[in-house]
């Protein structure tokens, strides 16, 4: 059962990457937009940030999806969501208004504090379907077990 569980986990958290990322690429601007509107990152960095995050992510996506090293991509993961995170807390603490931009667009939207909790809700699931593949990263379907049996076969319950 924590083979199918592990599946589910890969699926939904490396195709949320795929979606966010994929429907950032057309558009980087948009994505620096985002990034810069958190207000946490000095701006000689944000461009980079705002640049590379969607490739990142659908990089990481395809890398889930494929269950190929699986638990080095569940970490980062982990590491990607909790800075997303956050960062939503820290623009809600703030007073900030912003579109969270994790599916594109981003930048000041009024009202936007609405989806706060929603958005840091639907990301602290996904950091822990993260971590439970960094806690257990054998799963059906896995590019893991075909390139790495005899590990994956001891990792199993």
């Amino acid at each position: 059962m924590k083979e199918w569980f592990g599946l589910v986990a890969r699926l939904v958290t490396g195709g949320v990457w795929l979606v966010a990322g994929a429907l950032k690429l057309p558009d980087p601007y948009a994505s620096v937009r985002a990034v810069r509107a958190y207000d946490l990152l000095p701006e000689s960095i944000v461009p980079t940030v705002g640049h590379l995050l969607p490739v990142l992510e659908v990089v990481l996506g395809l890398v889930l999806v494929t269950g190929l090293l699986t638990r080095g991509a569940a970490a980062l993961s982990v590491l990607l969501f909790a800075a997303f995170v956050i960062g939503i807390v820290s623009v809600w603490v703030r007073g900030i208004e912003i579109e969270c931009g994790c599916f594109g667009g981003g930048g000041a939207k009024p009202g936007a504090s609405a989806q706060y909790p929603w958005e840091i809700a639907r990301d602290a699931g996904l950091l822990l379907l993260s971590a439970y593949l960094v806690w257990s990263p054998c799963s059906r379907y896995s590019l893991d077990r075909v390139l790495f049996r005899s590990r994956a076969l001891t990792e199993r319950p």
